[in-house]
């Protein structure tokens, strides 16, 4: 009896729609190759929407061909949503890659920028092969992205590499299925793509692709300053073991103290010079390669650091990174295992992205200027982050983070709406649907220079994302550049948040809780509070709906207001007078005779005691400045939270194990008064005990505050999450001291990751609770 045939499998058509980082990581070259090894016919294609697949063949193979795309996407993709319809049969020969369908709908998500790939940089050294010292090599897995594009979909007829032909042996790579740049966007060669060229201060040539390198190289070693065109803006570049070019851009760029990035040529540099775990190797080598703050080195045989003190000056860590393009891995094979890679503008400007502001901008800083014809469409500034605890804490989110977004709770009709930020290290965001999209770091919007800058790049994001904001939400303080900047945005209506509120806010929502509420340990330097004092040091209660305060740092005036935050030893002035009285002015006499005019240390004194032109304050930014001027650490800040840094890293070492005392102090009602501390620290000085021991003391203090007030209001509301946000917690020290004895004692701590804790993050707190009031309204 002949044996049955095994029955037929039926044929299927589905058309999927993928949603999420889909375009620009190579997707569609992976979804080819899967389903031609599934034997699924059909098609592939980028639209507006996201990525677009026809699938029919077997039901078994094509069930098969689905399961490996949800379980096993490119590395670099990031689905967020995955949309199955069945279709009728169209009977299709074979499987293709379609040109691109643009739309009006955007739901496509434009990919970071990505760090140059191990098999490009194998490439790069290797003389047979054609993309041989090629400073612009990329693939599928690395090179360009967001510095590059216009618009959606990601193609390269809307990127700047349009005006670069591929060549016959590009384009063979770029339609080739089995090849590593098969659909690669950026892809180019020396043949075909962007070139490098050195120029003088005065625009003059001085090299090209057969020799820039080597002139690089001597320009470098002869302690000259260099302006590199890099990926999302300009670095300003010399040797970083030579002090006397550090020196000479410290001084051009207007930049005392402020660390300097570093870039090192590989981990075996970075473990010369910094203490480096596991977990900081692998966010160095990462594909976002960020700057890292890691802890210096002492080199015993030297009896010194292993790098110039100047490059960070009082501090004990240092920010480094590990070369991000081709670019940077062919400046690291000669002779430097050290560079100084800092952002190409002066003080408090926008980053310099473009050839032609370059000469004008930065021509009284460097002394020669590497740049290439690619355009740079999106600015975009190095990220900065640390390893606290094994995880990675964001300090600026920007290149290798944008514009990937972040995903909060929210409703689905909600309009879009943005948050402008804050006053300082601004970052905006643009809320669409679930997806909480921020901009690259902005820096400082007070001058006519950020505020461009903040437009051009909202107007650029506006496009890539598909919208146009319904509302706008900004920063309460009435004096803050942002409102003003935010009334000139059209829009349907305006929000103004309370600083506090935004961060507490943007915490809950990072961590999926925006309308739970939670007490928020809100600790930063300045934000307008709800009664016109300058607030810092908060202990709330709240949701995205409201806030309520119940105990803050006692007030204290700010003799010359913003004098004060920069002359740190007017806030210690402030202290000493408010919670000393005579014995306080006395003290300041002692300590500052001798660094301050006797005529200006009086009127300041005169100043803290009436109240004239000194704002009160309960920041605790600034409580941190006043105790690092009293220990003689920063009496003067060149840079935002420098005094209070510096205190930060002058904490004993083994203070967390050895169990020190914090100093007494007292809360009164809503107050949390610290005059017994301060009084304890200037005991401790003038008993000679060490500057470490007091800080780490000071430190202990906080906790101590801290975890009482939050004791207290637990009792009284019952609450047991607790949010840290806020620059100050970004104290590594302060972070793990506080989280642990408040995990200790049972309250679930919620905290930043995605999101800095600093005021790049409060736009998200904006936009999450203006749309909690726009959901009020509507219900």
């Amino acid at each position: 009896m002949a044996k049955k045939s095994a029955p037929e499998q039926k044929l299927v058509h589905y058309r999927i729609l993928i949603q999420g980082v889909v375009q620009g990581v190579g997707f569609r070259p992976f979804v080819y190759n899967l389903a031609r090894s599934w034997g699924v016919k059909g098609s592939v294609l980028n639209s507006s929407r996201g990525v677009i697949i026809e699938a029919e063949g077997k039901e078994e193979n094509v069930a098969n061909f689905i399961n490996k795309l949800k379980e096993n996407p490119p590395s670099l993709a990031v689905i967020s949503d995955f949309q199955l319809r069945k279709e009728p049969l169209l009977g299709y020969a074979a499987f293709d890659i379609l040109s691109s369908r643009p739309g009006t709908e955007i739901d496509a998500l434009v990919p970071p920028d990505v760090g140059t790939c191990p098999a490009c940089v194998k490439e790069l050294f290797d003389p047979l092969d054609r993309h041989y010292a090629y400073p612009f090599t990329n693939c599928t897995n690395c090179g360009p992205r967001f510095t590059i594009i216009n618009e959606i979909p990601y193609d390269r007829p809307k990127t700047s590499m349009a005006s670069f032909g591929m060549c016959a042996a590009c384009a063979r790579e770029y339609h080739k299925p089995g090849d590593r740049r098969f659909h690669a966007q950026p892809v180019a060669c020396p043949e075909c793509g962007p070139q490098l060229e050195l120029v003088g201060c005065n625009g003059e040539r001085l090299g090209g692709k057969d020799n820039w390198l080597e002139q690089c190289w001597n320009l470098l070693q002869a302690g000259k300053i260099l302006a590199i065109k890099s990926l999302g803006g300009f670095h300003l570049t010399c040797n970083a073991n030579n002090p006397a070019a550090i020196a000479a851009l410290r001084r051009r760029k207007g930049r005392d103290a402020k660390p300097f990035a570093v870039m090192c040529r590989d981990t075996a540099a970075v473990q010369k010079y910094c203490e480096a775990s596991e977990n900081e190797i692998k966010l160095l080598t990462s594909p976002q390669a960020p700057i890292v703050i890691l802890r210096k080195k002492f080199l015993p045989e030297q009896n010194s650091w292993g790098l110039p003190e100047d490059l960070a000056p009082g501090l004990k860590t240092l920010g480094v990174m590990l070369p991000y393009t081709p670019l940077h891995h062919l400046l690291f094979s000669g002779p430097f295992e050290a560079l100084v890679m800092t952002s190409g503008n002066y003080s408090t400007l926008p980053l310099v992205k473009d050839n032609r502001c370059a000469l004008s901008e930065l021509g009284r800083i460097a002394d020669c200027f590497l740049w290439h014809n690619r355009d740079i469409i999106n600015r975009c500034d190095d990220s900065l982050t640390q390893v606290i605890d094994g995880e990675t804490h964001i300090f600026r989110r920007s290149r290798g983070y944008v514009p990937h977004p972040v995903t909060v709770s929210c409703a689905k009709d909600a309009p879009v709406i943005l948050g402008v930020g804050g006053e300082m290290k601004n970052s905006f965001c643009l809320l669409k649907k679930n997806q909480a999209f921020f901009s690259a770091y902005i820096g400082e919007i007070d001058s006519l220079e950020g505020e461009k800058n903040l437009f051009n790049s909202l107007l650029n994001f506006q496009k890539l994302i598909g919208v146009v904001p319904e509302i706008v939400a900004y920063d309460a303080h009435p004096d803050y550049a942002s409102a003003r900047v935010a009334r000139k945005i059209p829009a349907r209506s305006y929000v103004a948040v309370q600083h506090h509120h935004a961060h507490l806010a943007s915490c809950l929502a990072e961590n999926g809780e925006g309308r739970l509420e939670a007490i928020g340990v809100i600790l930063d330097g300045t934000g307008y509070g709800t009664d016109g004092h300058l607030w810092g040091f908060e202990i709330l209660t709240g949701s995205d709906e409201d806030f309520l305060r119940h105990f803050h740092l006692a007030y204290v005036p700010l003799p010359g207001g913003e004098m004060a935050i920069r002359q740190t030893w007017r806030s210690a002035v402030g202290y000493l007078v408010t919670f000393l009285g005579e014995a306080g002015k006395k003290h300041a006499d002692s300590v500052f005779k001798d660094k301050v005019s006797p005529i200006e240390l009086n009127i300041v004194t005169k100043m803290a005691e009436t109240g004239f032109n000194a704002p009160l304050s309960s920041g605790c930014g600034r409580l941190f400045d006043a105790v690092s001027a009293l220990l003689g650490i920063c009496l003067e800040s060149t840079y935002e939270g420098q005094a209070a840094v510096e205190l930060g890293e002058a904490v004993m070492e083994s203070a967390a194990d050895v169990g020190v005392c914090p100093y007494p102090y007292d809360i009164a009602g809503e107050e949390i008064r610290p005059g017994p501390m301060i009084a304890g620290i200037i005991a401790d000085r003038l008993a000679g005990e060490p500057v470490e021991l007091i800080s780490a003391r000071f430190h202990m203090t906080i906790v101590s505050m801290i975890v009482d007030a939050v004791e207290r209001v637990s009792a009284a509301t019952g609450l047991r999450k607790v949010v840290f946000s806020g620059g100050v917690w970004q104290n590594r020290f302060l972070f793990r001291a506080a989280k642990e004895v408040l995990g200790a004692r049972g309250f679930k701590v919620l905290y930043h990751r995605q999101v800095p804790a600093n005021d790049g993050g409060i736009a998200l707190g904006q936009v999450m609770i203006a749309h909690r009031r726009w959901l009020e309204k509507c219900v």
